[in-house]
């Protein structure tokens, strides 16, 4: 790695830097815009300083740039900008510096200074993927996205596994003493024992892949085995309890912590082949299971037999106090071990109080009823596959599957866990109050179906109330977080100075000029066709030129008539309701409001302000016919809340159907993403004098 003290001899600081060759990796959530603005800064930032530097991009579409193993051989340090994991084992041996993929935009320069001192990934110095991080908030920042990581691999588990429980209890369940069965002998049995296998497999799988987002595959092993210890210590190793969820977020990152631990421990060369595939996961698995077992295992047995035998004491006490602390229990950690503790409770009564397993009937089905509800009310809070998941969790509560609000409490548990418990203690205080009494040891909405509720209208007005408390209240809580957040980005955000070349080049037709000729699509007799006419005394008038063609522009989506030189508007809703009326004049939009609502939702999810004063707002809406492209200009500038600080005065809008909304729609993004990075292109967009002009300029765009 060259070194400041190298640099300024042989040759002087210039010849040195430029033999450092450095990698990038940039990534956002979304794959789209972020990713590519980061990669384009770290480029320009590294040409700027002489300095070698080849950049991947991990975008919705795939990865492009791909950093070979010839790059990576040959590199002096690699810099991840990402917001979501990025595979470090392909960088061993070399200088690793991770941070946000905001600052692969804002500080590209100070990101180029810091990889030469930052920690060597898997070398010599036990640096790993966590270390490579600076800072406490950066950590913070890896623990979120372990848990999204587990939650996005958990989700297909449970909605498979409880919807094909619901399904099997819909058509082939009857009531029994025992609550509702499923007869051995039928086709639906083995249906419901596919969907309780997808239900077994959701906390290992949770706790798996926290933890290998933390410590990478060698973590994998002891996380799943943690997982299952959550799942089933009742069966595995005689526990009095589960530990539920919660238990398999505390294995989850106690593996990959755990993990990360042992990779620093230096060793032999002859044991480190062996180690990521034999030392590691066996001597993490021992530590993570033995922990469980005899240190996390031991109190909850402890604390949930003590639980049981106080609530069998308040039996006698107010129905309403007894069933707020019913629900409240059953929603905490939906099928856990304080949910499970009340559920066994309410079983062992029924035939000598059915009032209690009622309390917990009604407050079953409230939280994935709630969370459901709540994708529906505010959809613009949620991404799609948390609106998909929501629409799953709606099945799953009308059948008293709680597990199926899982996800949102471990994305978001701050949030959940505290709605849901609010809805659950009301749904289960109302029920209470009405001595709605349950019969067998199921809930929701469906035990009323087969008859085993007595008071099954008050049972619903306290399922319904519970649920729009959880709803609202969730929201609520969500879009506080938000507001918070934004409030404290907009503080942190300092100004950031808008790059001009010094030469900037003039309105007018030289402006024009300049672009043409640098595309050489315009004669230099056309540039100057906008001389005066020939006069009336001119003997031989000279012949007029052809109109030069509209140039087509990012395949034909953006045209003249998409294009408007002043946006009225002074605030990001109303010029979007302006950008989406530029785009209903080519006929292409079907239903304006519905895209309008659509770009807003999408301005929920994160702001689409690039920084640089550039906005590109995009909605993904059946709103529109056929894709559309609007491109705009704002003198003053509108909030958009970009990552810079700046002031949207470039403004695209980008419109696509649903069924065109993959490559197409994503393949745009990245084109204006990447060309807007170039400050002489937006200065000439932003000199240009009328439509044409502007079309010209946008032409460059390919």
């Amino acid at each position: 790695m060259t070194s400041p003290a190298d640099a300024h001899s042989g040759g002087g600081a210039a010849a040195q830097q430029k033999k450092l060759k450095l990698l990038a990796v940039t990534a956002c959530p979304t794959g789209i815009a972020h990713t590519y603005m980061a990669a384009e800064k770290l480029q320009q930032a590294a040409d700027a300083l002489g300095i070698e530097m080849k950049v991947e991009t991990q975008g919705s579409i795939g990865a492009e740039n791909v950093l070979t193993d010839n790059d990576v051989k040959g590199a002096d340090g690699v810099i991840i900008a990402a917001d979501k994991d990025v595979d470090r084992s392909r960088f061993k041996g070399k200088r690793v510096l991770s941070v946000g993929v905001s600052e692969g935009i804002s500080h590209p320069e100070q990101l180029i200074e810091r990889v030469r001192s930052a920690p060597v990934h898997g070398g010599g110095d036990g640096a790993t993927p966590a270390a490579a991080s600076s800072g406490s908030g950066k950590e913070r920042s890896a623990a979120y996205k372990a848990l999204m990581n587990g939650v996005s691999f958990m989700i297909p588990f449970v909605v498979v596994g409880g919807l094909l429980i619901a399904v099997a209890l819909a058509i082939g369940g009857h009531t029994t003493p025992d609550g509702i069965e499923i007869p051995k002998d039928s086709f639906w049995y083995d249906i419901n024992a596919l969907g309780g296998l997808g239900f077994k497999l959701m906390l290992p799988i949770f706790s798996g892949y926290i933890a290998f987002a933390l410590g990478d595959r060698p973590a994998l092993v002891p996380g799943m085995i943690g997982g299952f210890l959550a799942y089933d210590g009742v069966g595995i190793y005689g526990a009095d309890a589960n530990a539920g969820f919660l238990g398999a977020i505390a294995t989850g990152f106690l593996a990959g912590y755990v993990v990360l631990w042992i990779r620093k421990i230096k060793v032999p060369k002859f044991v480190q082949p062996i180690m990521p595939i034999i030392v590691v996961p066996i001597v993490s698995t021992l530590i993570v299971g033995l922990f469980f077992i005899y240190v996390i295992g031991t109190p909850i047995s402890w604390v949930f037999t003590h639980l049981t035998s106080w609530l069998n004491g308040m039996t006698g006490s107010s129905a309403i106090v007894l069933g707020a602390v019913i629900g409240l229990m059953i929603a905490f950690d939906m099928g856990g071990p304080v949910n499970k503790t009340a559920f066994l409770v309410g079983t062992g009564l029924i035939g000598t109080n059915n009032a209690v397993m009622g309390m917990a009937a009604a407050a079953i089905p409230v939280m994935p009823l709630g969370q459901g509800l709540a994708t529906l009310l505010r959809r613009k809070l949620y991404t799609q596959q948390e609106r998909d998941t929501g629409i799953a969790a709606l099945f799953m509560g009308f059948f008293g599957i709680s597990e199926g609000a899982i996800p949102f409490a471990a994305a978001r548990p701050a949030q959940v866990i505290p709605a849901n418990m609010l809805g659950g203690a009301v749904a289960g205080a109302i029920a209470g109050l009405a001595g709605v009494e349950d019969s067998v040891p199921h809930g929701g909405p469906i035990v009323a179906v087969f008859t085993a509720i007595d008071g099954v209208a008050m049972f619903f007005v306290a399922i319904v109330a519970g649920v729009l408390v959880t709803a609202l209240a969730t929201n609520a809580l969500l879009k506080l977080k938000a507001s918070r957040q934004s409030a404290k980005q907009e503080k942190q955000a300092g100004p950031v100075s808008m790059p001009h070349p010094a030469t900037a080049p003039g309105p007018g037709a030289a402006t024009v000029g300049a672009s043409a000729a640098a595309k050489g699509s315009v004669s230099a007799t056309q540039v100057t066709a906008s001389a005066p006419a020939p006069t009336a005394a001119t003997a031989e008038p000279e012949p007029q030129p052809e109109a030069e063609p509209e140039p087509e522009v990012l395949s034909g989506y953006l045209t003249e008539q998409t294009v408007k030189r002043q946006l009225d508007a002074h605030d990001k809703e109303a010029a979007i309701r302006e950008m989406a009326s530029l785009l209903a004049a080519t006929g292409k939009v079907a239903d304006i409001e519905e895209l309008v609502r659509t770009a807003l939702r999408r301005e929920e999810q994160g702001t689409t302000g690039l920084g640089e004063e550039i906005a590109i707002p995009h909605a993904k809406t059946d709103a529109v016919t056929a894709p559309v492209v609007g491109f705009a200009r704002s003198a003053e500038g509108i909030e958009w809340g970009s990552l810079d600080g700046t002031e949207a005065k470039l403004v695209f809008m980008i419109s696509v159907p649903e069924a065109a909304a993959g490559d197409e729609h994503l393949r745009i993004l990245a084109l204006l993403s990447r060309k807007l990075m170039d400050p002489d292109f937006r200065a000439r967009l932003q000199t240009a004098e009328d439509e044409a002009a502007i079309l010209r300029v946008l032409a460059e765009v390919q």
